[in-house]
């Protein structure tokens, strides 16, 4: 006899009443047939076999990873690249400041040439004469990042030239390095401001992860004349 419901998963609070009524309806019921009631608590359809089992299996709830441990960024130290090769130049769109000042720092210490636009219009406006290798984006200069007019432009960039940007989303509200919540925001990297100190060590561990996962794709497109 059913007293779990399979989709929300809480005991369903079945009076004396109740459960002699369904014990009833399920006496009755047509051999090969099912009985529909609705769970009084989620108000989801179940569906009831003549033994009052429910046929769907119990819903599995899956959960996103954690974002990772940023502890290592405490210490300074990262076991990887020194210097980040062949990425010769950086927009980054961000309110001037301290931090936008930390970024650009950060962009050379690990091999960019950075430009600094003061607004989206020019930022838009280099973009269109210069093949940037990575652009950094302050999430809240323009508001909400969902009505965002440069976030906007660049998920809608051809993919002949997106998939050579690295975009960086910079953030309040960010977990530094979650790949899954950077992939929900269509960037390659995110990272709350908060760890802007870090940036340079962030950048080392990062783009050679970016180069080693997409370099071979991007290879082979440029065989092909794919550029």
């Amino acid at each position: 006899m059913l007293t779990q419901c399979p989709f929300c998963l809480q005991q369903i609070p079945f009076t004396g009443d109740q459960v002699a009524r369904l014990e009833q309806a399920l006496a009755q019921l047509a051999p090969g047939k099912l009985l529909a009631m609705k769970c009084p608590l989620c108000r989801t359809a179940i569906s009831l076999d003549k033994s009052g089992s429910p046929l769907q299996k119990p819903v599995c709830v899956v959960q996103p990873p954690p974002p990772p441990s940023l502890d290592w960024l405490q210490t300074g130290i990262y076991q990887g690249e020194e210097k980040v090769e062949d990425v010769p130049m950086a927009l980054i769109l961000h309110q001037a400041g301290e931090q936008r000042k930390q970024i650009g720092e950060a962009l050379e210490t690990v091999g960019y040439q950075v430009f600094m636009a003061d607004t989206v219009a020019d930022a838009m406006e280099r973009m269109r004469f210069v093949n940037f290798s990575c652009i950094v984006f302050q999430a809240e200069l323009e508001g909400a990042l969902e009505q965002s007019t440069f976030h906007d432009h660049m998920r809608k960039l051809p993919m002949d030239r997106r998939r050579y940007i690295f975009y960086i989303l910079i953030g309040a509200h960010f977990h530094t390095l979650y790949n899954l919540e950077a992939l929900a925001c269509s960037a390659n990297l995110i990272v709350n401001t908060s760890d802007l100190r870090h940036l340079d060590v962030v950048l080392r561990k990062s783009i050679p992860a970016y180069e080693e996962l997409f370099g071979p794709m991007l290879e082979e497109l440029g065989v092909y004349g794919k550029r």
